[in-house]
């Protein structure tokens, strides 16, 4: 590969940790970058996985570290997450995003319109919706149903449970983020794990890039908590922004 892609890969890696520890979503550069080097698409999801885990994982850190995380939520789901997101990569190959894009651009618009006429959505936390189904429920949705979508498409998952546990239990954008990156952790692994054990892995550039992505999502994270919960929010409808154009055009091109 020419230095000169190699590079703008390292550059994309970076800006991708950035917006996943912020909100998830980094997908949208790095994903794209990759397979601006023709690299074949199932190939190009699985080095996305190698580069992503490190950068979640070490944002997942940063954020444990000086915010509360959802455990009760966070360590159940992370576990449920590997093997729904691993049976996502194994169909990966088999279901066209075709089919998928049409759904996930109309939940992105709903997702942009709800906290685009609710200002305080997840500005403070709610913990009056707290509930024991609520838990099961939150559980539910991130563990099994974004994680499958993360191994068999992936970009926005991080975006989704952060709006998923800021819906279902009430969290603050920064906890529901902080507790999304468990979550996103199990994903990588399990989609990971399947797309090594088939072969798709770019170990050596993958490896590379994680280097950037963790770079990034440390400065991410950081910003995030410092800067709170309208800066995410702000965060939150740009890359929701992007996700919607990014797919459109992916549709109707």
């Amino acid at each position: 590969m020419p230095l000169e892609q190699v590079l703008v890969l390292l550059v994309a890696a970076a800006g991708a940790g950035w917006v996943d520890a912020v909100v998830g979503g980094g997908g949208l550069l790095q994903l794209p970058a990759i397979m601006i080097t023709g690299m074949p698409t199932v190939e190009a999801m699985a080095t996305n996985k190698l580069s992503s885990v490190f950068g979640t994982t070490s944002a997942a850190v940063a954020y444990a570290r000086s915010t509360k995380v959802d455990r009760q939520v966070a360590i159940p789901g992370a576990a449920l997450a590997v093997l729904s997101a691993g049976l996502g990569a194994w169909a990966a190959a088999a279901i066209s995003a075709e089919v998928l894009r049409p759904a996930v651009m109309v939940v992105l618009l709903a997702v942009a319109a709800f906290v685009t006429l609710r200002p305080s959505f997840g500005a403070v936390p709610r913990p009056h919706l707290r509930t024991d189904a609520r838990v099961l429920a939150a559980v539910a949705v991130a563990g099994v149903g974004i994680a499958f979508y993360d191994g068999i498409m992936g970009p926005g998952t991080g975006t989704f449970l952060i709006i998923a546990f800021t819906t279902i239990l009430g969290l603050d954008f920064v906890s529901a983020s902080a507790s999304a990156k468990i979550i996103n952790i199990g994903t990588n692994v399990g989609a990971l794990v399947v797309f090594g054990l088939q072969g798709h892995v770019q170990w050596a550039l993958g490896l590379g890039m994680a280097v950037c992505n963790v770079a990034g999502a440390q400065v991410g994270a950081r910003m995030a908590l410092k800067r709170g919960a309208a800066f995410v929010r702000i965060v939150l409808l740009c890359v929701v922004a992007a996700m919607v154009v990014r797919l459109g055009w992916q549709q109707f091109a």
